[in-house]
């Protein structure tokens, strides 16, 4: 028996770390796993990001709403029974299209990411009145509940719209805060639950319907918080003359709705601030970087340009380089582009930049002296323009 207790636990500890290295192998070979269809899953990447599959399912979602909607009409529902079954087919089969090809592009990182379990819940939502049907037949019970289940296919259209998404996100990080707040509210309601039980529940002359037993109460006390009906209930409290009645409501109703409720509006503002300040600092980052790429092949079709003119320089045998930047300097437009960055620290570059510098100062010099020409010329021209007239008048006087 001793014996038997004592080799157990050797074999447990033997099989685990055998478990433990079988799993770390496995890691390091899926880790260091290429696949092979690379160019197929670029492809298919470049689809389901492209802007043409997001308007197609953002049609396909709004499509399949509308026609939910037709179907709660049963005299709409029975004439366009035939439209509706294979709408059906057509979006499920688009729903499942999108998520085998999103599986495919990433099959790993697929399930890391919060809105895609969202789409796979959906799908499974989707899935679930026919395997019912299949299984348990057209007239099970509980299939109206699941058909009502259907409206959740409008949650997909969260994966295509930033702006909500942007919203969710706040709501999650309210949550914390959201949650101090309704315990704090919880804790009131507790407490003048309890005081109005006490004060307006006594079964002989108190309230029974309304502060009979602490769940009416409760009951009681959110129709009070949320102000619908406030005046009906103290005007039975009234009709029994309970003396601290009106000071009872108001002070609830201050506390729980123009206190609780505006800090929970607030704190939901606030953070739904920040969420909105977030993603305009995203969209900035995305501008810059699309801005980046665009420098970057700037420079690219710069360096390639420059790199065609050396190997000119080789073939067509110029004497000097500078001959070879002259002959480049012909070829410049006002509207090429120009980026200063790694590529204006080399020399070729910056001896053409240097050159096209004093063109440009050569062209303002003669500029100049053709406006300082113009200037004298005007001069003389003012200068000369009273002797004209002194002895065009002369002329007149000799001739009368």
């Amino acid at each position: 028996m001793s014996q038997h207790f004592y080799h157990q636990p050797r074999s447990r500890v033997m099989t685990n770390s055998q478990l433990d290295s079988a799993s770390l192998m496995f890691c390091a070979k899926f880790g260091t796993f290429q696949r092979k269809d690379t160019q197929c899953q670029a492809f298919v990447k470049r689809v389901i990001t492209s802007h043409l599959f997001r308007l197609i399912m953002i049609t396909t979602i709004s499509m399949n709403a509308l026609v939910m909607v037709l179907g709660t009409d049963f005299e709409t529902k029975y004439s366009l029974f035939r439209l509706c079954e294979v709408s059906e087919i057509v979006f499920v089969s688009i729903y499942g299209a999108e998520f085998f090809m999103k599986l495919y592009v990433d099959p790993i990182n697929y399930w890391k990411d919060g809105y895609n379990l969202l789409d796979v819940m959906v799908i499974i939502i989707v899935l679930i009145p026919y395997s019912l049907r299949k299984i348990k037949g057209q007239y099970y019970p509980f299939l109206h509940i699941v058909d009502g289940l259907q409206s959740l296919r409008i949650l997909k259209l969260i994966t295509y719209s930033r702006g909500i998404r942007t919203l969710i996100t706040a709501v999650g990080q309210t949550a914390y805060t959201v949650a101090s707040v309704l315990i704090l509210f919880f804790v009131l309601m507790y407490i003048f639950a309890i005081l109005g039980f006490c004060l307006f529940g006594a079964p002989d002359r108190g309230d029974v319907n309304n502060w009979g037993n602490l769940a009416m109460a409760f009951f009681t006390l959110f129709s009070l918080a949320t102000v619908d009906g406030w005046t009906d209930l103290q005007q039975q409290l009234d009709s029994r003359n309970f003396a601290l009645s009106r000071a009872f409501t108001i002070i609830f109703i201050l506390l729980a709705s123009f206190v609780f409720l505006s800090m929970f509006v607030g704190v939901m503002i606030i953070h739904t601030e920040d969420s909105i300040k977030k993603f305009e600092r995203e969209l900035r980052v995305e501008r810059h970087m699309i801005l980046m790429e665009e420098k970057q092949v700037i420079v690219k079709r710069q360096q390639e340009e420059v790199s065609r003119l050396m190997q000119t320089r080789k073939n067509a045998d110029y004497k000097s380089f500078s001959e070879l930047v002259e002959n480049f300097k012909k070829t410049l437009r006002h509207t090429d582009p120009m980026v200063l960055d790694d590529f204006g620290t080399s020399l070729p570059f910056i001896d053409v930049y240097l050159s096209t510098l004093d063109n440009q100062d050569s062209t303002i010099c003669k500029l100049q002296e053709l406006y300082y020409e113009i200037v004298h010329v005007l001069s003389l021209m003012l200068e000369d323009l009273p002797q004209k007239k002194q002895s065009y008048s002369s002329e007149n006087i000799h001739e009368k």
